[in-house]
C-alpha cells in the first residue's frame, strides 16, 4: 500500500506548523493538556494534577489559549479551562500509539 504524498509545504505554512510543534514541545504544557483531556478543569485543579505552581500553570494555559489549543470560561468564581483544539486529542492518540509500537506494548499501556 502506497502513501499518499502531502504537497510540500511553503516556507510560511512550514512556520506555522513548527510554532505548534514547539508549544507541544515543553513537557509542562503536555502535562496541562493531559490533564484536560478528561474533562475541564480550573487553575488550581491542573496545579494539583500537575504538580506545577498555580503562576506557572497560568502561564503555560496562557500560552496554549493564545495558540487556539484551550479556551478559558467563568465558573463563578473560578476559571476553568478545556481543550478546544482536536488535533491536541489526535496527536496523542498517533503519538502514544508510535510509542507503544516501539515498546511492543499497546497504547493504554504506556502510562
Amino acid at each position: 500500500m502506497s502513501r499518499r504524498k502531502p504537497k510540500p509545504l511553503s516556507p510560511a505554512a512550514l512556520a506555522m506548523v513548527a510554532a505548534r510543534f514547539k508549544m507541544l514541545g515543553e513537557p509542562a504544557r503536555l502535562a496541562i493538556l493531559n490533564a484536560l483531556m478528561q474533562r475541564e478543569l480550573s487553575v488550581n485543579e491542573i496545579a494539583d494534577l500537575t504538580g506545577l505552581s498555580q503562576a506557572n500553570t497560568s502561564k503555560h494555559l496562557s500560552m496554549l489559549a493564545d495558540a487556539g489549543f484551550v479556551a478559558r470560561r467563568r465558573d463563578g468564581l473560578f476559571a476553568v479551562y478545556n481543550i478546544t483544539d482536536d488535533s491536541v486529542h489526535q496527536l496523542c492518540d498517533l503519538m502514544c500509539s508510535s510509542i507503544a509500537r516501539k515498546l511492543g506494548k499497546q497504547p493504554r499501556d504506556i502510562a
